[in-house]
């Protein structure tokens, strides 16, 4: 156990001295990155919010694109600095550290021979969603196409890196049990004295795979609360949610039975939010690639739940989709200290929870 915690004292160091580094970097714009968009389109107004919001500092040189009407979709405050067959002369001219390839139709006006000779310069050169990906810690799911999912680099889930997850969950859920079953003794009987009801919520969840099992939580809301209502979605102000649980659910610790959950297998400590079967059949109709999710199992926490709030509607689970995939993507052991770390300072500070 003694490894264990100065792996994670280590790691919450190293944090905090990479934050006070990178805001450091924030400041000085000598450090940021020139950038050269190639491309007109929707993404040209995200580009440009990136620049104050995205992790890595970057300022936008101007565009190409040879659009008639690109005048109209350029952002305020920036230049159209020609077409995409003037890319070379711009590059010589402006001397940009990344050429951003955010082309709407990459069949017209690619300049397939003036990017090579970009790379051979040194100067690199990026497609749209792997830039985003790199300054949102997240996947585009809207507009992607299916090809930059197949061949970009990730989704390497090896029998290796299974085996260490799960060597993990299970030494977690074991320290978390025994350090926690008196302090759950104590919550079952603040539930029992503040509204009538089984102490545990039972409920069908999506698995690994589209595996169905049974989820085990604290009840946080009055017994049978969706018997007239049917599923629905919990809100801010959820007025089925007892006053025991909402205290539950702000601390978090209605989710303490899920260790049995993830002791058994069902589920991991760190992975995306287990849904329900009614909401995934929704779900995967209405939002592209939403089954890419059932391919890690479910999480406790996760990248999605200590970077974006509670999602109650299909927008704000497209969005929280987008952190699941960039999760999977990037699946690595040092990724999931990091979620934990994380979600530490989210369970203190009591944020996002519903």
């Amino acid at each position: 156990m003694k490894p264990f915690f100065q792996i994670f004292g280590s790691a919450g160091v190293g944090l905090l001295l990479w934050r006070a580094t990178w805001n450091r970097i924030h400041s000085d714009e000598r450090l940021h990155r020139r950038v050269l968009v190639l491309g007109l389109s929707r993404a040209a107004t995200a580009i440009v919010r990136l620049q104050t919001i995205g992790s890595q500092p970057f300022a936008v040189l101007g565009f190409l694109d040879e659009d008639p009407g690109a005048h109209d979709m350029l952002p305020p405050g920036y230049e159209l600095l020609g077409k995409p067959s003037d890319l070379l002369n711009i590059v010589d001219e402006l001397h940009p550290d990344l050429v951003l390839v955010a082309l709407p139709d990459m069949r017209k006006a690619f300049p397939a021979d003036d990017l090579l000779e970009c790379r051979l310069r040194g100067i690199q050169v990026e497609e749209w969603p792997t830039f985003y990906e790199k300054q949102t810690g997240k996947i585009l799911v809207t507009g992607l196409r299916p090809s930059w999912l197949i061949f970009c680099d990730g989704f390497v889930n090896t029998n290796r890196t299974q085996a260490l997850k799960r060597g993990m969950d299970i030494t977690l859920a074991l320290i978390g049990l025994a350090v926690s079953l008196p302090f759950m003794a104590l919550i079952a009987v603040l539930i029992k004295l503040d509204s009538p009801g089984a102490i545990l919520f039972r409920q069908e969840r999506v698995g690994q795979n589209g595996k169905i099992f049974i989820l085990n939580k604290f009840r946080s809301m009055r017994e049978n609360a969706e018997r007239a209502s049917g599923p629905v979605w919990a809100s801010a102000r959820d007025p089925r949610i007892t006053r025991v649980g909402r205290f539950l659910r702000k601390a978090r610790f209605d989710e303490l039975p899920q260790l049995f959950n993830v002791l058994v297998g069902n589920m991991s400590f760190v992975g995306p939010r287990p849904e329900r079967p009614e909401f995934i059949r929704v779900l995967r109709q209405r939002i592209p690639f939403y089954a890419g999710r059932l391919a890690v199992k479910p999480g406790i926490t996760g990248w999605a739940q200590i970077r974006h709030q509670y999602a109650a509607s299909v927008e704000e689970t497209q969005e929280k989709l987008q952190y699941d995939l960039y999760y999977i993507k990037n699946l690595s052991l040092f990724l999931d200290l990091l979620i934990l770390l994380q979600t530490v300072q989210v369970v203190l500070l009591i944020r996002g929870a519903r």
